[in-house]
Protein backbone atom coordinates (compact mmCIF):
# COMPACT_ATOMS: atom_id res chain seq x y z
CA UNK A 1 0.00 0.00 0.00
CA UNK A 2 3.23 2.37 0.43
CA UNK A 3 4.30 2.24 -2.51
CA UNK A 4 1.13 2.16 -4.30
CA UNK A 5 0.80 5.94 -2.60
CA UNK A 6 4.20 6.56 -3.65
CA UNK A 7 3.68 5.85 -7.12
CA UNK A 8 0.33 8.17 -6.74
CA UNK A 9 2.41 10.68 -4.79
CA UNK A 10 4.88 10.66 -8.01
CA UNK A 11 2.92 10.70 -10.73
CA UNK A 12 0.89 13.88 -10.15
CA UNK A 13 4.43 15.76 -8.94
CA UNK A 14 5.47 18.12 -11.99
CA UNK A 15 9.13 18.02 -11.52
CA UNK A 16 8.93 14.24 -12.09
CA UNK A 17 6.61 14.92 -14.86
CA UNK A 18 8.94 17.58 -16.34
CA UNK A 19 11.87 15.22 -16.15
CA UNK A 20 9.96 12.12 -17.59
CA UNK A 21 9.18 14.01 -20.53
CA UNK A 22 12.21 15.81 -20.75
CA UNK A 23 13.65 12.58 -21.16
CA UNK A 24 11.16 10.96 -23.83
CA UNK A 25 11.85 14.29 -25.75
CA UNK A 26 15.55 14.08 -25.48
CA UNK A 27 15.63 10.55 -26.97
CA UNK A 28 12.79 11.52 -29.53
CA UNK A 29 15.30 14.30 -30.60
CA UNK A 30 18.12 11.75 -30.79
CA UNK A 31 16.02 9.29 -32.79
CA UNK A 32 14.83 12.02 -35.48
CA UNK A 33 18.40 13.34 -35.82
CA UNK A 34 19.32 10.16 -37.24
CA UNK A 35 16.25 9.91 -39.55
CA UNK A 36 14.77 6.77 -37.54
CA UNK A 37 11.06 6.37 -38.32
CA UNK A 38 8.89 7.26 -35.14
CA UNK A 39 5.37 8.18 -34.55
CA UNK A 40 4.91 12.12 -34.39
CA UNK A 41 3.68 13.57 -32.12
CA UNK A 42 5.63 11.43 -29.19
CA UNK A 43 3.87 11.29 -25.59
CA UNK A 44 5.17 11.92 -22.31
CA UNK A 45 5.99 8.09 -21.42
CA UNK A 46 7.45 6.58 -24.66
CA UNK A 47 9.12 6.91 -28.21
CA UNK A 48 6.91 4.77 -30.24
CA UNK A 49 9.39 3.14 -33.48
CA UNK A 50 7.44 2.22 -36.70
CA UNK A 51 8.84 -0.68 -37.45
CA UNK A 52 6.48 -0.78 -40.96
CA UNK A 53 9.09 2.15 -41.78
CA UNK A 54 12.05 1.06 -40.38
CA UNK A 55 12.00 -2.41 -42.39
CA UNK A 56 9.54 -1.87 -45.33
CA UNK A 57 11.16 -5.21 -46.80
CA UNK A 58 9.85 -6.95 -44.04
CA UNK A 59 5.51 -8.19 -44.76
CA UNK A 60 3.89 -8.03 -41.72
CA UNK A 61 3.11 -11.80 -41.64
CA UNK A 62 7.11 -11.39 -40.59
CA UNK A 63 6.50 -9.75 -37.64
CA UNK A 64 8.91 -6.73 -38.08
CA UNK A 65 7.57 -4.97 -35.06
CA UNK A 66 9.10 -8.13 -32.80
CA UNK A 67 11.95 -8.34 -35.32
CA UNK A 68 12.63 -4.89 -34.54
CA UNK A 69 12.17 -5.60 -30.72
CA UNK A 70 14.51 -8.53 -30.83
CA UNK A 71 17.14 -6.82 -32.83
CA UNK A 72 17.34 -3.97 -30.02
CA UNK A 73 17.48 -6.35 -27.19
CA UNK A 74 20.22 -8.22 -28.69
CA UNK A 75 22.12 -5.42 -29.75
CA UNK A 76 21.85 -3.44 -26.22
CA UNK A 77 20.14 -5.90 -23.80
CA UNK A 78 17.79 -2.40 -24.19
CA UNK A 79 13.58 -4.19 -23.35
CA UNK A 80 11.27 -2.44 -25.71
CA UNK A 81 7.76 -3.75 -26.56
CA UNK A 82 6.21 -5.12 -29.84
CA UNK A 83 2.94 -3.50 -31.20
CA UNK A 84 2.21 -4.81 -33.90
CA UNK A 85 -0.01 -8.21 -35.69
CA UNK A 86 1.76 -10.52 -33.20
CA UNK A 87 -0.05 -8.68 -30.50
CA UNK A 88 -2.76 -8.03 -32.35
CA UNK A 89 -3.31 -11.80 -32.58
CA UNK A 90 -5.63 -14.10 -34.00
CA UNK A 91 -9.27 -13.27 -35.50
CA UNK A 92 -11.41 -16.19 -32.94
CA UNK A 93 -13.76 -16.91 -36.34
CA UNK A 94 -11.13 -17.62 -38.80
CA UNK A 95 -7.92 -18.55 -36.80
CA UNK A 96 -6.00 -15.86 -39.34
CA UNK A 97 -3.48 -13.21 -37.46
CA UNK A 98 -5.50 -9.86 -37.02
CA UNK A 99 -3.16 -7.18 -39.66
CA UNK A 100 -3.33 -3.98 -37.28
CA UNK A 101 -2.57 -1.10 -39.42
CA UNK A 102 0.77 0.18 -37.70
CA UNK A 103 3.40 -1.79 -36.69
CA UNK A 104 5.05 -0.46 -33.44
CA UNK A 105 7.26 -0.98 -31.04
CA UNK A 106 7.25 0.85 -27.82
CA UNK A 107 10.22 2.33 -26.05
CA UNK A 108 8.73 3.32 -22.80
CA UNK A 109 10.29 5.72 -20.35
CA UNK A 110 9.90 4.49 -16.55
CA UNK A 111 9.41 7.22 -13.90
CA UNK A 112 12.80 7.47 -11.74
CA UNK A 113 14.52 4.79 -13.57
CA UNK A 114 16.58 6.20 -16.21
CA UNK A 115 19.17 8.74 -16.74
CA UNK A 116 20.36 10.66 -19.65
CA UNK A 117 23.04 7.94 -20.24
CA UNK A 118 20.58 5.41 -20.32
CA UNK A 119 19.30 7.56 -23.13
CA UNK A 120 22.20 7.07 -24.44
CA UNK A 121 22.57 3.76 -24.90
CA UNK A 122 19.10 3.14 -25.74
CA UNK A 123 19.93 5.90 -29.54
CA UNK A 124 22.86 4.14 -30.14
CA UNK A 125 21.28 0.96 -30.23
CA UNK A 126 17.81 1.64 -32.21
CA UNK A 127 20.88 3.73 -34.63
CA UNK A 128 22.63 0.86 -34.77
CA UNK A 129 19.64 -1.50 -36.01
CA UNK A 130 18.51 1.22 -38.17
CA UNK A 131 22.03 1.68 -40.28
CA UNK A 132 22.12 -2.13 -40.53
CA UNK A 133 18.07 -2.44 -40.94
CA UNK A 134 18.64 -4.54 -44.60
CA UNK A 135 20.19 -7.15 -42.95
CA UNK A 136 16.68 -8.37 -41.60
CA UNK A 137 14.76 -10.71 -42.58
CA UNK A 138 11.69 -10.70 -40.34
CA UNK A 139 10.55 -13.92 -38.06
CA UNK A 140 8.57 -17.06 -38.44
CA UNK A 141 6.31 -17.57 -35.97
CA UNK A 142 6.86 -21.52 -34.21
CA UNK A 143 5.30 -21.66 -31.00
CA UNK A 144 1.74 -19.93 -29.70
CA UNK A 145 -0.48 -20.11 -27.12
CA UNK A 146 -4.47 -19.08 -28.02
CA UNK A 147 -4.94 -16.19 -25.23
CA UNK A 148 -1.58 -13.45 -24.89
CA UNK A 149 0.67 -15.34 -27.27
CA UNK A 150 2.75 -11.99 -27.00
CA UNK A 151 3.89 -13.45 -24.09
CA UNK A 152 5.00 -17.14 -24.93
CA UNK A 153 5.58 -16.82 -28.64
CA UNK A 154 8.36 -18.85 -30.14
CA UNK A 155 9.94 -17.33 -33.06
CA UNK A 156 12.73 -17.91 -35.30
CA UNK A 157 14.93 -16.16 -37.91
CA UNK A 158 13.48 -16.31 -41.28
Amino acid sequence: MEAMASGIEESVDDDRIRARVGQVEYLNKKLLDWGVPIVLPVGGHAVFLDAGRFYPHIPQDRFPARTLDAEIYIEAGVRTMERGILSAGRDPATGLHRYPRLELVRVTIPRQVYTLAHMDVAAEAIEEVFWNRDSAKGLELVYELRYLRFFQARLEPV
